[in-house]
């Protein structure tokens, strides 16, 4: 399927409209649906939380501008309902967080190996072993908590071993800052998978710490605020690769043309017909908006959004198990560390600032350590464990 972003208008702003059993659709089966369609759920939730965000932000700082990003943050709205809903209530919370990480691992992954420009793709390979990590963690704890196998949710597409060890991903601000895209000279991919990275790891960040306070285990919760920290930076760190001095008309450009590629990547890998057809549905909106978008640019900004955007879009996002590259890149730069906005290969050239700013946050304890303290994944949960010390 192929698309062109000037050509193909899709559904007319009026005509994106809903019910209320439309937004409250019946959601998918944690064990009977594939893995990767859970992952494209929570990956486009972030997505389209992102764009709810962008909205808001702008419209506090353009009066001109608030009808038509209110038009189109309504349906914005509509669609993140629709599709955060579609978790259904047979995930626990520490369920849909194992799936969360899968999201980061697998999405990130394969950013990484299309990234056209060396030092992002470092970036996302960078961020990839610190979330490779936190499901490790997470898994650990969902064994002890709950006795589940993380890998019912995880369907063995990515392996559940620990990455970069969390009680060294704590850094100073300082390094945590990376080098920017040059809007005029950076690749059409590079800025979207820029978006779809920062919208996953926010929404990530958000979660975690709205959820964290509902455990009543207290190494449950010191656990979720050690990681939700992480992904603060982690927000951080991708916001940071966005070129600052791009306008808010061109940021609402792509935050439009980024809804389309995510949404078309989801089409192209989606093996359960119900929901291809949400993303069917929402992509033809999403060319929509993107059309009224192109007439906004043209008006404000007196500029063809061909300067922006191109007539078809990169490869979709490949949905697939990214294992071997996990481990291949876990071998190689499992002891990277950032120093400013460069990487180094070794924790001994790591910064004094990064150093004294972790000592002292894990001077009383660290909760992802306490909680991984003697378990190795293997089949099987704690409690199958205990029943056969029994026999």
């Amino acid at each position: 399927m192929s698309l062109n972003l000037f050509k193909d208008k899709g559904a007319s702003l009026e005509s994106q409209r809903f019910t209320w059993k439309e937004l409250v659709q019946k959601p998918i089966s944690k064990l009977n649906d594939d893995a990767f369609t859970r992952v494209r759920v929570i990956l486009m939730n972030g997505i389209e939380l992102e764009s709810l965000r962008f909205s808001h932000s702008f419209s506090r700082q353009s009066k001109e501008m608030q009808l038509p990003l209110a038009k189109l943050r309504r349906t914005d709205q509509h669609q993140a309902t629709l599709v955060n809903w579609l978790l259904g209530a047979d995930h626990s919370p520490l369920e849909t967080t194992i799936g969360y990480e899968q999201v980061a691992i697998e999405v990130t992954a394969a950013v990484a190996q299309k990234e056209p420009d060396p030092y992002l793709a470092q970036v996302y390979r960078y961020g990839l072993l610190e979330d490779f990590d936190h499901m490790y963690r997470y898994s650990a704890l969902m064994d002890r908590l709950e006795g589940k196998d993380a890998n019912n949710i995880l369907q063995s597409y990515t392996d559940i071993i620990p990455g970069r060890p969390t009680m060294f991903e704590h850094r100073d601000p300082e390094d945590d800052l990376r080098h920017n895209y040059d809007k005029t000279k950076a690749d059409f991919l590079t800025k979207l998978h820029a978006l779809t990275i920062m919208s996953g790891e926010q929404q990530t960040h958000n979660y975690y710490m709205n959820i964290g306070p509902l455990f009543t285990d207290p190494t449950a919760r010191q656990l979720y605020a050690e990681i939700a920290s992480i992904e603060e930076q982690h927000v951080t760190q991708y916001e940071s690769i966005i070129d600052p001095s791009e306008t808010l008309m061109e940021k609402w450009l792509m935050h439009e043309a980024n809804s389309v590629y995510n949404y078309w990547s989801c089409v192209a890998y989606e093996s359960n017909p119900r929901i291809k057809a949400i993303w069917e549905r929402f992509l033809d909106y999403e060319l929509g908006k993107l059309q009224t978008v192109m007439e906004l640019f043209k008006k404000h900004e007196r500029r063809d959004p061909a300067e922006i955007l191109p007539e078809t879009l990169p490869d979709p996002i490949e949905y697939k198990s990214q294992r071997e590259f996990v481990r291949d890149v876990l071998e190689k730069e499992l002891d990277y560390r950032a120093v400013g906005k460069e990487f180094v290969s070794s924790s001994d050239q790591e910064s004094e600032a990064s150093r004294n700013y972790r000592d002292q946050l894990n001077s009383e304890g660290v909760p992802t350590e306490i909680i991984t303290a003697g378990y190795v994944w293997k089949p099987g949960t704690e409690l199958s464990n205990i029943q056969e010390m029994k026999h």
